[in-house]
């Protein structure tokens, strides 16, 4: 295996003709590297070849300077300045927190510079830093637990007064830790010295840049200028500012406002507003959640608490080393900017799309980038289970992801502090989604069906799931067919109602993979490339969101499954998830529904009742995820069902939302991969495969193979402009 010496990533993903891409990359040995411009016509093909592409001439092939790039992770608030204050006041600091990983280095909760930070010090016990000294109650907290902390001092006694209190959550549990400290007079200044120095909340900064990154949340950050005593703390805490403070009050910064956007508002009278760094996740229970209600935006009060994390990430913050203009006749197609760095390789993909309104193909293709990033930096292949094996990486993208934990994570893995991962970006390198040295999953297993349609001669554009969820069914529209990816897992609203109204118009989806339109999503308005997921109540998930935190803050829309939310996949789609199991995939035998005039198209041509017995994944066409047709999830009536699965593997188990409690495996009926079709109105209609291993499998013998026939057939038939009928018309 070789050493992965260069990365990247570029921004937009997604690039209309005549719009500009740019290119952020790092080198992680000596020497410049070479960069160039492909066409990507299929992904690689196991055993019958590997990737091909297109040369493509860009502006900025040729050689270009390698230089490191550094990625800085953990999410902090930043806010305005604090002024000067009579350094013969004295200081007070004091917030509601709740550590997940007290005892883990020293992590600050409100800091000023390197002159004043209430901390949590290397114990996990509360402290105060201030002028080189540290004092501490010197008793850790406990992770999970509410704490109200406080720190002040008062030069006029040189008394530091520090206060951990745990909220009571039941009868003997409330045990406070108190501690009084003199020390020496400071000297020659305030603890707070300067106006130009920010206020941080859940790091402080030193040498210009972030650190001891707090873990855990943050409920009502508070700042006085003078040193309080345990009623004036009380007032210090309180919701709204105290007039009786007004005067000492330095910040009452206030989490439970504006908690759609990254803004930290400051109800004090100095009006120190700040942002958040890195994206941390809000609309969080806060330390006066009392489970009357789930919603935030009903009691937003309930909603003051912030969760922050040392290795959250959004935006790596890399110099562009070259953009390029995409020129306007160039191709809509799967492109890549191919870096060459001594004995390693990488490529950068990105989508070239028509102008919108416009299409230059009867078909596009639908790059589920919304998965994409759900998945992206997904860790878990890297650890020992029973889906990944040992966990030992087994090329160079996931062994350099193994080394590299700056990279971020994906929604299927836990922050350092053991909490889900809820938010994901695409503005950092994301080592599974480059076309070659990966696992068939995501965009490597989607490049063969690029494959399959360059074999085909089906002319075909690219688009993408940020485009659809910006634009709804008016990037659809051009199209007389869609092709989804092998595991378009993830939707926002804005999508599946792009999709319906397209359909609805007389739109024809090909639904090419198995567990699609599943999860529910946010996108964030304002800011580009980042997704929000709340794995809420149920489903196959690799956590669980807290109580009271199923609701999303970037839109405020409950999270969770489109199928507990009244949107199963199967009213759209015809199928929905039933099963997963990875050891081996099976094959699909013709049903009658097959015989149906109706659907008689899809299997012309083909004699075998049994198709898709090979493939890359599992050995066959039907696995990995499947779904099947049932109508009292939403199937629709008419829907013909011209193939189902058979020879799963044992592993191949009902999905658990389907089960009211805990049940031995047993010889499941529902536990299929129904190839369905139907009609939609206006002359439309959906044709779905219900497994993502079947995208896999249509490689197999360079393409000449029966799925690939039947598939062929379909999306003619698909880009034909002769209408559908629905069951009943006289036409």
């Amino acid at each position: 295996m070789r050493d992965k010496t260069i990365t990247g990533y570029c921004d937009p993903f997604s690039v209309e003709t005549g719009g500009t891409v740019r290119f952020m990359v790092s080198t992680y040995a000596p020497g410049g590297y070479r960069a160039s411009l492909v066409r990507i016509r299929s992904g690689e093909r196991g055993p019958d070849g590997g990737m091909i592409y297109d040369d493509v001439p860009s502006t900025f092939e040729g050689e270009h300077a390698g230089r490191h790039q550094p990625v800085r992770t953990g999410s902090y608030a930043v806010t305005g300045a604090v002024p000067d204050p009579d350094p013969s006041n004295g200081v007070t600091l004091a917030a509601w927190i709740w550590p997940t990983r007290p005892g883990n280095g020293v992590q600050t909760i409100i800091g000023c510079g390197d002159g004043i930070c209430l901390n949590l010090d290397e114990t996990g016990a509360a402290a105060l830093q201030i002028a080189g000294q540290t004092i501490s109650t010197g008793a850790p907290l406990r992770p999970r637990y509410w704490y109200r902390v406080s720190a002040s001092y008062d030069p006029a006694s040189g008394e530091v007064t520090i206060s951990q209190q745990p909220q009571s959550l039941s009868p003997g549990q409330a045990v406070s830790v108190h501690a009084a400290v003199r020390i020496a007079a400071l000297q020659d200044a305030a603890p707070i010295r300067s106006s130009d120095q920010p206020v941080t909340i859940a790091a402080r900064i030193s040498n210009g840049e972030a650190v001891a990154h707090f873990n855990g949340k943050i409920d009502r950050p508070r700042m006085a200028g003078r040193a309080l005593d345990a009623a004036g703390i009380d007032r210090l805490l309180s919701a709204e500012p105290d007039a009786a403070l007004r005067d000492e009050l330095l910040g009452h910064w206030d989490f439970s406002r504006d908690i759609d956007t990254q803004s930290v508002t400051d109800l004090g009278p100095r009006g120190l507003h700040g942002t958040l760094v890195n994206i941390p996740t809000r609309a969080m229970t806060g330390h006066n959640w009392d489970g009357s209600t789930h919603n935030w935006q009903e009691r937003p009060g309930q909603y003051g608490a912030i969760h922050f994390h040392d290795d959250d990430l959004y935006d790596a913050g890399w110099e562009a080393d070259f953009s390029f203009e995409v020129p306007t006749d160039l191709p809509s197609g799967l492109y890549a900017a191919r870096l060459e760095h001594g004995e390693d390789v990488d490529y950068i993909p990105f989508a070239v799309r028509p102008p919108l309104g416009t299409a230059t193909a009867p078909v596009a293709f639908l790059v589920p980038t919304a998965s994409y990033l759900a998945y992206a930096n997904y860790r878990l292949r890297l650890k020992a289970n029973p889906i990944f094996g040992d966990g030992r990486p087994n090329n160079a993208n996931d062994a350099f992801l193994g080394t590299h934990p700056e990279m971020g994570n994906s929604t299927y893995d836990l922050h350092n502090d053991r909490s889900g991962v809820a938010i994901a970006s695409r503005l950092r390198p994301v080592t599974n989604m480059k076309p070659v040295d990966n696992r068939l999953w995501g965009l490597p297993a989607d490049c063969n069906i690029i494959g399959w349609l360059e074999h085909a001669g089906q002319a075909y554009d690219v688009i993408t799931d940020e485009d659809l969820h910006t634009h709804g069914d008016a990037l659809l529209k051009p199209y007389r067919a869609v092709i989804t990816g092998s595991h378009p897992e993830y939707h926002s609203t804005a999508m599946l109602d792009g999709f319906e109204a397209w359909l609805g118009q007389g739109g024809r989806l090909m639904y090419m993979g198995g567990n699609g339109f599943y999860w529910r999503v946010a996108f964030h308005d304002d800011l580009p490339g980042v997704l929000e997921v709340r794995r809420a109540e149920d489903g196959t998930r690799a956590w669980i969101a807290e109580p009271g935190e199923y609701y999303h803050a970037f839109n405020g829309e409950y999270g969770g499954l489109w199928r507990r939310i009244g949107r199963a996949p199967n009213r759209l789609v015809g199928v929905g998830f039933a099963a997963q199991g990875f050891d081996k995939s099976g094959y699909y035998r013709r049903m009658p529904g097959a015989d149906d005039p109706r659907a008689a198209f899809i299997f012309e041509g083909i004699r075998a009742d049994v198709v898709g017995n090979t493939g890359l994944l599992g050995g066959g066409a039907a696995g990995e995820e499947i779904d099947r047709c049932d109508g009292r999830l939403g199937s629709p009536a008419h829907a013909l069902v011209v193939a189902t699965s058979e020879d799963l593997g044992p592993d191949m188990l009902r999905t658990k939302e389907e089960f009211l409690s805990t049940i031995p495996p047993f010889d499941d009926p529902k536990v299929r991969a129904d190839m369905t079709f139907f009609e939609c109105p206006n002359g439309g209609a959906v044709f779905s495969t219900g497994s993502i291993a079947y995208a896999s499998a249509l490689p197999v013998n360079g393409f000449d193979n029966d799925l690939a026939k039947l598939t062929t057939n379909v999306v003619r038939r698909f880009a034909d402009p002769a209408p559908f009928e629905m069951p009943g018309e006289t036409g």
